[in-house]
């Protein structure tokens, strides 16, 4: 799609690029590639491509910057041969390619071209910050996560948003132990670890509650009393959890507590207070805009719950 042979331009949707004009390409990439005329356009290219493959990127659901970037370029509206700006037919021929590694490119709402993952929907080249400002159809996106917050239970808190978002943001044997079931809980709802770049672990418990976690003198309705989040979050810190892979009893190493509300001020102050300097800097706080930021920007599929009815046209949805 890079080097289309020459004199085949009628009946292409991609440029023919010159060899000067292939090193162009490969500049605009951000990359030093220069094209030696001793080698074919096409093999040289390819071999460009398979050192590009080869450079550091997140995960095996997440191609390099570099190979983004070039699929930008190669995809540039502008571009468009033999079709309009919408280039349906190089897409179709791209995600031909791509769909044999399990991904597929698509244009969103800003004319770029962009490559997500198929089976996770995991989205390469676009900053996961929570804090960036978020499109239009973003916004759309978290206005239904959060009424689906609204509605569901603690369980669906779980199972439904926090199981899913915490596998697309890389932890491992997530383990819910479930509302049903107490007995061998000790405090926590889901434990999970983290592998590091040094291939060690960190283990992590979750301790989450559906609505508001407060500092009032007792739980009402859907709040919960920090007191009673306290009491829980030294269980789950004091006691061992048996990881079957490694085949050892280990302790948790930070403790997330988690509301589907807000969890205020007053409570995490409370909370720290009544902890020592080493478990206080164990404790890990998420809420509501934090479950809703890390949704959007991770582009984490939606709970069944949470899509638009079958009348809604979803094809107007990039991401």
């Amino acid at each position: 799609m890079i080097c289309i042979p020459q004199g085949t331009d009628g009946r292409s949707f991609f440029k023919y690029r010159s060899s000067s004009y292939i090193t162009r390409f490969f500049r605009d990439a951000d990359t030093d590639f220069v094209h030696d005329s001793a080698f074919s356009r096409a093999s040289w290219a390819a071999d460009a491509l398979r050192k590009i493959l080869e450079e550091p990127h997140a995960d095996e659901h997440t191609p390099s910057d570099t190979f983004c970037r070039v699929i930008r370029i190669l995809m540039d509206p502008g571009d468009a041969v033999n079709e309009g700006p919408e280039r349906l037919g190089a897409l179709r021929k791209l995600n031909t390619a791509l769909a044999r590694e399990g991904f597929e490119a698509f244009y969103a709402e800003d004319k770029q071209c962009y490559v997500r993952h198929i089976g996770t929907k995991k989205v390469a080249g676009i900053s996961t910050s929570p804090h960036r400002p978020f499109s239009a159809v973003e916004v759309a996106r978290r206005a239904q996560l959060a009424a689906y917050l609204d509605t569901c239970s603690e369980d669906d808190l779980i199972a439904e948003i926090l199981l899913p978002m915490l596998r697309h943001l890389g932890f491992h044997r997530i383990t819910a132990a479930g509302h049903k079931d107490k007995s061998n809980e000790f405090g926590k709802d889901v434990w999970m670890r983290f592998r590091l770049p040094t291939q060690h672990y960190l283990y992590f418990g979750i301790q989450a509650k559906k609505g508001k976690i407060d500092a009032a003198g007792m739980t009402r309705g859907s709040n919960a009393n920090v007191a009673e989040i306290h009491r829980q979050v030294l269980m789950m810190l004091g006691h061992v959890i048996f990881d079957p892979e490694t085949n050892k009893n280990v302790l948790v190493d930070h403790a997330f507590i988690v509301a589907g509300g807000e969890i205020t001020k007053a409570a995490q102050q409370w909370i720290a207070g009544q902890l020592d300097a080493s478990k206080r800097s164990q404790i890990i706080f998420m809420h509501r805009d934090d479950i809703l930021n890390l949704y959007v920007v991770n582009n984490v599929p939606l709970p069944a719950g949470a899509l638009p009815k079958a009348s809604d046209d979803d094809d107007e949805i990039p991401f």
